[in-house]
């Protein structure tokens, strides 16, 4: 299993990049994990748009689903041009009824995943975990058989995600806020948080992700290596793990 991030940025991007948008690529199938704010944009430098497989939806916040209305028009135009009816499915929760019903359009249709079942997608097997936001979000434990990716997708910290993310090879987190500072509210975390949750669940790498527009983003590593000895790294456009 692959994993690229193509967006990182909590809320909006800044220039030249996006909001959450990773990659995962096993086998030749590709899965697009949320699809915020420039996302279509900066994936077309690793991948075609018609080369996607799946896309599945954490929850129905704009930093998450932007660029979901220009995917579904990319495929309305390139399959007009190329003569083509490949349909792309969209998996989204129904807990927001409307933001599921627009996942559907001439060449996309949304499918609904059950939190409390596994769904399997082409290769991948993915598990999902309720998050503490002011929405209904789900994180997600997606595995090929081999390898195991946990994104905790939008959520403030709570204990469970210890046992969540237990032994995953790689976990992406919020990480919207430094240390000592208060995510309760708006429903994300801190970089101590969440390294927290990587050292209770003796994870292999921890990616650093959902970035703020304040302050500086060697001070998230500095205060996370306090708190978690594994390997971290901050996101940006392009950063890979596996193969």
């Amino acid at each position: 299993m692959k994993v690229t991030v193509i967006g990182y940025w909590g809320a909006y991007p800044e220039a030249g990049s996006a909001t959450s948008g990773y990659l995962y690529e096993q086998d030749g199938f590709k899965m697009l994990v949320d699809c915020g704010s420039g996302v279509l944009s900066r994936l077309q430098q690793f991948t075609n748009l018609t080369d996607l497989d799946a896309v599945v939806l954490s929850h129905y916040h704009h930093d998450h689903i932007a660029d979901i209305g220009p995917l579904q028009y990319a495929y309305l135009v390139q399959n007009s041009l190329n003569d083509t009816s490949e349909v792309l499915p969209i998996y989204g929760h129904k807990e927001d009824k409307e933001a599921f019903k627009a996942l559907t359009h001439q060449y996309t249709k949304g499918v609904e995943y059950d939190p409390e079942q596994s769904l399997q997608v082409g290769p991948f097997t993915i598990d999902f975990q309720k998050t503490e936001h002011p929405v209904p979000c789900y994180g997600m434990s997606i595995t090929d058989g081999n390898k195991t990716v946990v994104y905790t997708a939008d959520t403030s910290y709570f204990t469970e995600w210890g046992e969540f993310a237990k032994n995953a090879d790689l976990l992406i987190t919020d990480t919207n806020f430094f240390k000592g500072m208060d995510g309760k509210g708006p429903g994300h975390m801190t970089s101590t948080e969440a390294a927290s949750i990587a050292a209770e669940a003796s994870v292999g790498t921890l990616w650093l992700s959902h970035l703020p527009h304040f302050g500086v983003q060697g001070r998230l590593l500095q205060e996370a290596q306090d708190v978690f000895e594994g390997t971290i790294q901050v996101a940006s456009e392009g950063l890979t793990w596996g193969e």
